[in-house]
Order: structure tokens, then sequence, then C-alpha cells
């Protein structure tokens, strides 16, 4: 028992309990726009969103003990898990019709979206490669990038085949850029790969996209071309900006939104929370949430820097660029600025899989902050 709560005093004194209160505030306040949603709709959710909270509250503090670098050891064991935890959607994915993805795995009862799930284990290796080869002065050789941009590859094609859900894809490009940038890739790398992404683009484009995949992509430029009656594509992001619009400065208030209690828009516990926090909190609600994620993406990127370790810096800026990604999207998508894809907004949206995910990664901030390692980091 003398040892439990020594445990206890260890993990309160040297774990980021900052960054895991800036974790449960974001969440709880997920939760109260989540149960406004679903005041006037059957299935609220909201006992699945605290079951994932108290799960992810676990993974946090199992996470803040666990030591990175024996993960990143076992690098070759985590590409083997996540290729296999992605092929799992060949035979058990379910999806959307309309988007026609398969992104999803259920198990008793329990929805679980491998794609989430995986960015952890896709930044981790990511890391480990970029310090291995750095360690052997062979970071900026065209082998070495080949290397890493082979199991980029790997994970990015296995999620456009297998699950079609090319929004998650987008993500692990944005991270791969920001871990490569912070490694210390020089700048030709970077232009290089952009002129084969702009080559490689038109394949996917002509062979990948449906019809309706490229209208969404291309509605938020050409407007007029795409969907000048806004009754097609440009329907739920016109309808959440309207929303947004109506809520002023301080909002209709919680409970009292005339589009979020009447359902006209859809997806709105998850894809749109924030249009849901416009209309009845307004722009205060609103600016508090990315007040409170840019904070949790800051924390990332600073105990990666304190933790004075190549590894530390890598696996913490890999886990803000998620979060970016994620926060820079789902809020685009609600003001009318981005593709409509799917992207949760982190800790907020409905999803038990996804917040789960985000207590992890934000648990193994947690633990580069409680292990600092010696070695500085030049990058």
């Amino acid at each position: 028992m003398r040892d439990f709560f020594r445990g206890i005093l260890r993990f309160l004194r040297e774990a980021d309990i900052f960054l895991l209160l800036l974790c449960l505030i974001s969440t709880i306040y997920g939760l109260l726009l989540i149960s406004s949603v679903a005041r006037n709709a059957g299935g609220s959710g909201i006992s699945v969103q605290v079951i994932s909270l108290l799960l992810g509250v676990v993974l946090f503090v199992f996470f803040s003990y666990i030591d990175i670098d024996i993960i990143a050891d076992k690098s070759g064991f985590l590409i083997i898990f996540s290729a296999l935890f992605l092929l799992t959607l060949v035979p058990f994915g379910i999806g959307e019709e309309e988007t026609g993805n398969r992104a999803w795995i259920r198990f008793l009862g329990i929805g679980i979206q491998p794609a989430e799930v995986v960015k952890i284990t896709f930044i981790i290796i990511i890391s480990r490669m970029l310090v291995n080869h750095k360690e052997r002065k062979s970071l900026n050789t065209f082998v070495s990038l080949l290397q890493i941009i082979a199991v980029f590859a790997l994970f990015f094609g296995l999620i456009v085949i297998v699950s079609a859900d090319f929004g998650s894809a987008l993500v692990y490009l944005f991270i791969l850029a920001v871990v490569l940038y912070v490694g210390g890739i020089k700048l030709r790398w970077f232009v290089l790969g952009g002129v084969a992404i702009a080559a490689v683009a038109p394949i996917f484009w002509l062979n990948v996209f449906s019809e309706r995949m490229k209208n969404r992509v291309l509605a938020p430029f050409i407007p007029d071309q795409i969907d000048p009656t806004r009754t097609d594509v440009l329907f739920q992001p016109m309808q959440s900006v309207r929303a947004i619009e109506s809520g002023g400065f301080f909002g209709q208030g919680l409970g009292k939104g005339r589009m979020t209690q009447g359902g006209y828009i859809f997806s709105m516990k998850s894809d749109f929370i924030f249009s849901a926090a416009g209309e009845e909190l307004g722009f205060v609600g609103c600016s508090l949430i990315m007040i409170l994620l840019i904070a949790v993406i800051v924390r990332c990127f600073y105990v990666g820097v304190k933790s004075n370790n190549s590894l530390g810096v890598l696996v913490c800026s890999g886990i803000a660029a998620m979060f970016i990604a994620h926060m820079f999207e789902n809020i685009g998508m609600c003001l009318g600025l981005m593709p409509v894809i799917g992207i949760p907004l982190p800790f907020f949206s409905y999803g038990g899989s996804y917040l789960v995910t985000c207590f992890a990664a934000a648990g193994i901030v947690s633990g580069i902050k409680m292990r600092p390692k010696t070695g500085s980091f030049r990058g």
C-alpha cells in the first residue's frame, strides 16, 4: 500500500499534470456540447464518451510510466502490428455509404477506428528511424529518406486502399512533414517531395477519387461551379456557417441554438461540434476551444524541447502535428474553408476511439517529461 501511494505521489510530482488538466477541461467542455446537441436526438452517446474519458485517463497514466525508448526500439514489430491492424478493415470494416469509406471495425459493440490508433505508432516509428539515421550520420542521404518514405507509403497506401479514408491519410502526410522538418531534413528534399506529390496527385485524382469526393475537395474553392444552389456538397458547411454566424459574440445559450437543437446539421456531435459551440456559446465559446487546443499543442512542443533528447523532440512534435492537423481541418471545415472529410476535433468531438487515442498520445508526452534524457538535439 505504501508503494502504491508513493507511485501516486511520484505521478503527481513528475508527470505532466498541466497537460492532463488541459485534456480533461477540453473533454468535459466537449461533453457539455455533445449533451446539448443530443437533447433532441435519440442515442446521445454520453455514456460511451464518459467511459472513453475514463479509459483515456487510465492510458494517460499508463503511458506516463512507459519509457518511449523501449517502445521505439520495437519499430519492426510496430510496423507489422500497424499493417495487420489496418488490414482488419478488409473483413470487418464498416463505414458510411455517403463517403464510401470503411474506416471502422466494431468489437463487442465498441467502434474502433484503426487509422486513428495507428497514428501513434506511425509517429514513434518515423521518429526512431530519423534518430537512427542521425546517429549514423546518414540523415540526409537518398537511401535513408527512401526508407522513411517507403514506411510512410505503406501506411498511406493501406489507409487509402483498404478504408478509402483519404482525410486520415492526409493527416499522416502532415505528421511526416512536421517530423522530418523538426528532425533536420534539408529544404531540397522538401522541394523534391513537393514535386513528387504533384506528379502522383493526378493518378489519385483520376483513379482513386470518386466524383463526389472530387466535388467535396473543390467545393470550398470554386463553390459556384461545383454547387451553385448550395444544396449538395456545400449544404452541410453552409448550414454550419449560418449556425456559427447566428451565435454572435456570446451565443444563444447552451441548449437554445435553433439549428443545433433542430437537427439542421448532420454529424453535429462529431464532425461539426465546433458549429454547436458557435451557435450556442458564440465567439467566446469558439475562442475557448481554440485556446485550449493551442495550449495542448504548445505544451507538447514545450515538453519535447525541454526533454533535450532527439527521440523526445520528434515524438512530441509528431503528436503536436496530429493535433494541429485535426484542429485546422475540422475548424476550417465548419467555417466552410476546407473540404468536408470527416476529421474530428481533438477532445471535443464525439468518438470513443479517437478520444482514447488523444489521451494516450498526451500520456506519451507526459512520459517524456517524466524521463528527461541526456544528449542534446540539433535539428
